[in-house]
């Protein structure tokens, strides 16, 4: 009999309620402020943001190792699951995938037996946050159903390759520091009061549209999702350490397309706010039959 197990990291966003209830595995990714080493999800999204806030350094975070999966697909191939999915983090931002991978090598050359036993599927989600952590909700629903994990594989990945994400920063400083703009548009920015609205896409990032003006921020992405959504198309709101932005981005969404955005709350962990910053909103788009701007 079949038993798949749905793993990913931390940096889906995927609530604690929502890791607890599909019994989804969240690998948390090391982070260091300053003096301060922890995992993400050690604490809160909100006690995060309060250390950004006072931080006199800028936050980095690390990679998950290939002796932490090997970990864990040893855990799970002897507790009898036949299937192992992990879902990751942009490969273009992390090596995490690629030590995922390895680690799948390793464990096949260290524990044939056992490895035998198991097929380990290692899927890049070429995104951030909702932008997978929907689509792996959804696995874990699917594998709780007893979905053979090839369709449940099979779905993951028509998935990645039609789902946007579009993110605006209300600070430019970490996502200057990330790379994700460049230090000239960053400076203009922050100088000129400009806030980018920015399509995370596989390799890269593009800049959509400059906004002027805080306020002027969740009108403008309301403007960019009717432009590129299929009605009745999924969707899910995402948030940062300003819950109202969230709350209006998903409150003007659904007065514009006409039904809400998807049930499950998503609010940056420390691995995505260490990169595009704390007080950002942003949407991820999930069409099934129109190809992504990637």
């Amino acid at each position: 009999m079949s038993k798949t197990k749905i793993i990913t990291d931390s940096a889906s966003d995927i609530s604690r309620e929502d890791e607890k209830k599909y019994g989804i595995h969240i690998l948390c990714f090391p982070i260091t402020v300053g003096d301060r080493n922890f995992r993400d999800r050690d604490i809160t999204p909100d006690e995060y943001y309060g250390i950004l806030d006072t931080a006199e350094s800028m936050p980095v975070h690390s990679q998950i190792t290939a002796p932490e999966f090997m970990d864990v697909y040893r855990k799970y191939a002897s507790e009898g699951y036949t299937d192992i999915i992990y879902v990751s983090i942009n490969s273009y931002g992390s090596a995490t995938y690629q030590n995922s991978l390895r680690a799948k090598d390793m464990f096949a050359d260290e524990e044939p037996m056992l490895a035998s036993s198991v097929n380990i599927r290692c899927i890049d989600s070429l995104s951030y946050s909702a932008t997978y952590g929907y689509p792996v909700i959804e696995a874990a629903q699917a594998a709780e159903e007893g979905v053979p994990a090839d369709d449940i594989e099979r779905k993951l990945r028509s998935r990645f390759e039609t789902a946007q994400v579009y993110l605006a920063c209300y600070t430019l400083k970490y996502c200057k520091k990330s790379g994700r703009i460049s230090a000239a548009t960053a400076f203009a920015g922050e100088l000129l009061g400009f806030r980018p609205i920015i399509l995370l896409s596989g390799k890269g990032t593009k800049t959509v549209r400059k906004v002027r003006g805080d306020n002027n921020v969740v009108g403008q992405l309301v403007e960019v999702c009717c432009e590129h959504i299929v009605k009745g198309t999924e969707y899910a709101v995402i948030g940062g350490k300003n819950d109202a932005r969230r709350k209006e981005l998903a409150d003007a969404l659904t007065k514009r397309l006409g039904y809400p955005p998807l049930p499950y709350e998503f609010k940056v962990g420390g691995a995505v706010a260490s990169n595009a910053g704390p007080d950002i909103v942003a949407f991820a788009m999930f069409h099934t039959d129109t190809p992504a701007n990637k």
